[in-house]
């Protein structure tokens, strides 16, 4: 049973990581890997009022969501592995050129909002920017993972647009790409990367090219 069960484990993992010549591949994180598990807790902890803080700050409210590279329509990118392709969450934007071509390329911040967490988690997610936008009357939030250079502080307001940080390759553990997700949930945990359970979790794709100005 247990030469089963270790064989069973090393196949799920082999199919995990399974990619075409076009897909960036990514292991499942853990919370071993990031302390997601106290991390959850943490920043669900956190009760920040977003519509009063964007009611008080009016001109940061969002007029509409553009891409976070190639601004605004991801040019020069590709989409290496799109949301629920291999139950990924998010999207895997990657240079054109491939391998680390685009390592160092700047991010922009979706849209207009209001910087959450700044935070390396060190693991498979590295370097960390989640930012929490309000669009009409709702609340989103846009992550960006395995970010090389951070260009903003948490609390802090952004535009649409504006450079957050550069594109990285997570301390060497994946070619330079940006793992993007955006969740109509605010203030989930970091979260597993991989999950067929989309709860919270948004087509980010999809959700801009529906939500442009």
């Amino acid at each position: 049973m247990r030469h089963l069960f270790i064989c069973g484990v090393i196949f799920f993992w082999a199919m995990a990581c399974k990619q075409d010549s076009k897909t960036i591949s990514e292991p499942v994180i853990t919370a071993a890997e990031t302390d997601s598990k106290q991390d959850s807790v943490l920043f669900a902890e956190q009760k920040t009022d977003y519509h009063k803080l964007f009611n008080d700050q009016l001109n940061y409210i969002s007029d509409g969501f553009d891409f976070p590279v190639g601004k605004p329509n991801a040019r020069g990118y590709y989409n290496a592995q799109k949301f629920q392709d291999n139950d990924h969450l998010g999207d895997d934007w990657n240079g054109v050129g491939g391998g680390n071509t685009d390592l160092g390329d700047p991010i922009y911040s979706l849209a207009n909002g209001y910087i959450s967490e700044v935070k390396d988690y060190e693991g498979g997610w590295g370097n960390v920017v989640r930012i929490v936008h309000l669009h009409n009357n709702k609340l989103y939030e846009s992550l960006y993972a395995h970010c090389d250079t951070i260009m903003v502080s948490e609390n802090q307001f952004v535009k649409k647009g504006e450079q957050i940080a550069t594109i990285g390759n997570c301390n060497g553990n994946y070619l330079a790409h940006l793992h993007l997700e955006l969740r109509d949930s605010v203030g989930l945990s970091i979260g597993p990367g991989y999950s067929s359970d989309t709860t919270g979790y948004l087509d980010p794709t999809d959700f801009i090219n529906k939500n442009r100005n």
